[in-house]
């Protein structure tokens, strides 16, 4: 639900109120209950973090560690048996 910012036309307060998209805007200050007016605003940032942005980042570190090892046992079980023609190295 996007949240929409607000100021008074008449004591100056700005308050912030989370609303859906299709509702109508406020109308009234909490405060005084003057005419508002919504102000237009940045929005929230969207921050990445991390080597990439994929499913598999954020996995546990046991699952990373033991995918990992994995890598290399295979990696090392196909250089070692590359030229005899073993089904892992295929």
């Amino acid at each position: 639900m996007p949240t929409y910012e607000y100021e008074c036309l008449k004591c100056s307060h700005k308050f912030e109120a989370s609303q859906g998209i299709t509702a109508p805007p406020l109308k009234k200050c909490p405060l005084c209950g003057k005419a508002v007016k919504r102000l237009i605003s940045a929005g929230a940032g969207i921050i990445f973090k991390g080597s990439g942005f994929y499913a598999t980042d954020y996995r546990s570190k046991g699952y990373q560690e033991s995918a990992k090892s994995e890598n290399v046992s295979c990696s090392a079980a196909t250089k070692a048996c590359s030229s005899s023609g073993c089904p892992k190295a295929k």
